[in-house]
């Protein structure tokens, strides 16, 4: 498979309380998402029985404005392979877009590397980017005290500053600061009710040179993957 039919790969990330959640709840409602697979972590945290069209016990499910979701199986690369597979055997209905949510607690860095390195991977994925949610309220608090969080602003293309209608004007003055020092390039959009338009949810094809690709790279060599250690494949869920 060429560069060219490659499938671009999202990745939405967030911290713990950020309202990734909220998010990708409202995303998997437009039809925008049509033909994109969803990779998520829990059903049961995302409300979806109203919006099913099919589903089955290895938890697969088709939604329908025509997005599949699923929930990650032992690993990412297994995951991704596995989707590859039924795409291409067409038991599944085919998808131009996958969309990867992480944990709230989870290190971002070992995700792109595998979607960097992993030879299962590259050969039919590429990143196109990472959207970040970052709670407005909490939010400078969380990055002062979690470098979790750090890495996950650090990295992002697109970040979604969400709960803003409950943020004191020196909360959202501060949080603009650290965001500031830790991303510069990345687009910020404020979100309300988790409420965002799906080409800014699910999409960054915008980015490019400054994308997850070099950061990620940055990241794991000045040791901000982890100490010394060079981030591994995931071989986790996420």
């Amino acid at each position: 498979m060429g560069a060219v039919d490659q499938i671009p790969v999202t990745v939405l990330t967030g911290f713990l309380g950020s309202g990734k959640t909220t998010v990708l709840n409202h995303l998997l409602r437009q039809p925008e998402l049509g033909g994109v697979v969803a990779i998520i972590n829990e059903f049961g945290e995302v409300a979806l029985d109203h919006l099913l069209v099919e589903s089955s016990e290895d938890r697969l499910a088709l939604l329908d404005n025509g997005c599949i979701c699923c929930s990650v199986r032992e690993d990412l690369i297994e995951t991704l392979a596995d989707l590859a597979a039924r795409r291409a055997a067409g038991t599944i209905p085919p998808f131009h877009r996958v969309l990867v949510e992480t944990t709230g607690l989870a290190d971002p860095v070992p995700v792109l590397h595998t979607l960097m390195t992993a030879p299962d991977v590259i050969g039919r994925y590429r990143i196109d980017g990472v959207v970040a949610t970052v709670d407005a309220v909490n939010g400078a608090h969380t990055l002062e005290s979690h470098s979790e969080a750090v890495r996950q602003i650090a990295v992002a293309d697109r970040l979604l500053v969400t709960k803003t209608d409950l943020a004191a004007d020196d909360a959202l003055a501060r949080l603009d600061a650290l965001i500031a020092a830790l991303n510069p390039v990345a687009t910020r959009h404020r979100v309300r009710n988790g409420t965002v338009d799906p080409a800014k949810g699910s999409r960054c094809r915008a980015v490019r040179s400054v994308g997850p690709l070099s950061r990620c790279r940055a990241l794991v060599r000045s040791g901000l993957a982890g100490g010394q250690r060079a981030a591994r494949p995931c071989r986790s869920p996420l």
